[in-house]
């Protein structure tokens, strides 16, 4: 049986200041954010269409290889869905799956797994409660997903790095 997929967590092989991208992967559509090259504020980008090649070169992975080096990321985050106990969720073998042909892709940039429980169902409801409808809203849900999977990501690894005695570029 194959071992399942684990979140990574920040940390010693932090790659220092630079931009991020987090990537929501679902069965449709991909969520993408980006941080500042700080690593403070995580933002949406865009929404890529899911496609069923499931190659390296498939146009999705395509896609954001060329957003990744267009936004000159040091690092990839993609969302890993856990139960509410921690578990890998059904969806997680969809989401290691992807992250390991984006790996073949970005040999040079990590790709690392984060823990995203809840990220989906909080950016519905933040986007519901800002009175945006959910009918035709699903792209912007997938962005605002990846900006939680983000935004956490970043929030960790400040306070990761603030421990190490590291400012947020890496250095001390």
């Amino acid at each position: 049986m194959a071992e399942l997929p684990r979140p990574d967590r920040p940390g010693a092989d932090d790659p220092g200041r630079g931009r991020r991208i987090a990537v929501d992967v679902g069965s449709v559509r991909i969520g993408v954010a980006s941080s500042d090259p700080d690593g403070i504020l995580a933002t949406p980008v865009e929404t890529v269409p899911r496609t069923k090649e499931r190659s390296p070169e498939a146009p999705d992975i395509r896609r954001i290889v060329r957003i990744v080096r267009e936004y000159e990321a040091v690092e990839v985050i993609v969302g890993l869905p856990q139960t509410l106990r921690g578990e890998p969720g059904k969806a997680a073998k969809l989401a290691s799956d992807f992250a390991r042909r984006l790996r073949r892709a970005l040999p040079d940039v990590p790709v690392r797994l984060a823990d995203e429980r809840f990220t989906t169902v909080t950016a519905a409801r933040a986007l519901r409660e800002s009175g945006v409808s959910a009918r035709g809203a699903r792209p912007v849900i997938d962005q605002a997903a990846a900006v939680a999977i983000l935004q956490g990501w970043l929030d960790e690894r400040s306070s990761v790095v603030n421990e190490s005695g590291r400012d947020a570029g890496g250095s001390r």
